[in-house]
C-alpha cells in the first residue's frame, strides 16, 4: 500500500517540501542504514533533500571566529563531519540538529550568537550530506545523534543543551527526548507526528515527550508554511500539560525563513533564554 504525502521538514527557504511516497514495511529487524519509511521512497526523498541542501562551501565559514572542523565516528563505522564554535569560557555545549535541506556550513555564522553566550556549539552534517559519510536514513540518523549526545556528555560540560529545527527536532526527540541526559532541549517547528507520512508510529515526536517535560521548550510560528500550526498543535498541548515551556508567536515562520532580522533575533533569544536558565 502506498501512502502519498508531502514532507515539509526543512530549514532552507524554497526547498521545504518533497513528495514522500512511502511503503509500509516490517521494521522489526534491519541493517544500520535500512529504510524504515519505505525501502524505495525514503532513499528517494532523502536524495531530494540532499540536492536541495547543495554542496559544501568552505567560504561560508571563512572568517568566523573560533571555528574548527570536527568529526564523529558512528557505531557502524561511518564518519560524520561538521564544525564546532569554541566559547572563550564554555559553560556548556549546544548540539544543533538542522532542517533536512541544510548543511552545517550554512548556519554556523548565525550560531555565533550561542557561542558568545558561553556555549561550545556543535553542528554535524547528517550522514550522506556534505562532510558526512553514509546513506541518509531516518533510523540511522537518530542513532547517530543518540551516540553524539552520549559522547558529548563525557566531555565535562556543566550544561548539556540541544536545539532541533524541523527535522532536527524529530531527530532529537527520537534520540534522547524521553530518556536522555540533557539540561535543555528546544524543539523548533517540528510536527507532532510523522506516521501519517507512512513512518512507524514509534518515530512520532509526540511519543517521545518525557513524563516531566520541564527541560523541554517547543517553538511554533503562526506564519509557518512548512509545518503548519495544526500539525504541531497536538505536540504543543501534550508538552505544555507535562510542564514544557511553549512559545507560540504569530509572527514566526519556519526557522531561517522569518520575515525580518529582528523576528529571527527574537527567536534565537527565546532559545538562548531557555538553555541558559
Amino acid at each position: 500500500m502506498l501512502l502519498l504525502a508531502s514532507v515539509a521538514m526543512s530549514a532552507n527557504s524554497g526547498t521545504d517540501a518533497a513528495t514522500f511516497a512511502i511503503e509500509k514495511m516490517d521494521t522489526s529487524t534491519r541493517a544500520p542504514e535500512a529504510s524504515v519509511c519505505g525501502f524505495i521512497r525514503e532513499p528517494l526523498a532523502f536524495w531530494s533533500f540532499r540536492r536541495a541542501a547543495g554542496s559544501v562551501d568552505a567560504a561560508r565559514v571563512a572568517g568566523i571566529r573560533a571555528i574548527e572542523r570536527v568529526t564523529f565516528k558512528a557505531g557502524d563505522g561511518r564518519t560524520l563531519g561538521g564544525y564546532r564554535l569554541r566559547a572563550a569560557a564554555p559553560q556548556g555545549y549546544l548540539l544543533v540538529a538542522q532542517g533536512n535541506a541544510m548543511l552545517a556550513d550554512r548556519i554556523m555564522g548565525e550560531l555565533q550568537y550561542f557561542r558568545d553566550r558561553g556555549f561550545d556549539v556543535y553542528v554535524y552534517d547528517y550522514r550522506g550530506y556534505g562532510l558526512s559519510q553514509g546513506k541518509s536514513r531516518l533510523a540511522a540518523i537518530v542513532s547517530d545523534y543518540r551516540e553524539i549526545v552520549a559522547l558529548l556528555n563525557t566531555q565535562g560540560y556543566r550544561r548539556r543543551a540541544l536545539y532541533g529545527m524541523s527535522l532536527g527536532g524529530i531527530i532529537l526527540l527520537n534520540a534522547v527526548g524521553d530518556h536522555g541526559d540533557y539540561s535543555a532541549l528546544v524543539v523548533d517547528s517540528s510536527p507532532s507526528r510523522i506516521s501519517p507520512l507512512g513512518c512507524p508510529e514509534q518515530y512520532d515526536p509526540i511519543n517521545h515527550l518525557p513524563a516531566d517535560s520541564s527541560r523541554l521548550e517547543i517553538i511554533a510560528g503562526g506564519r509557518d508554511r512548512v509545518v503548519r500550526p495544526e500539525e504541531i498543535q497536538e505536540l504543543l498541548l501534550a508538552a505544555k500539560f507535562r510542564g514544557a515551556r511553549v512559545v507560540q508567536r504569530a509572527e514566526l515562520a519556519h526557522p531561517f525563513q522569518d520575515a525580518t532580522a529582528e523576528i529571527h533575533r527574537r527567536r534565537m533569544q527565546d532559545v538562548a533564554d531557555f538553555i541558559m536558565r
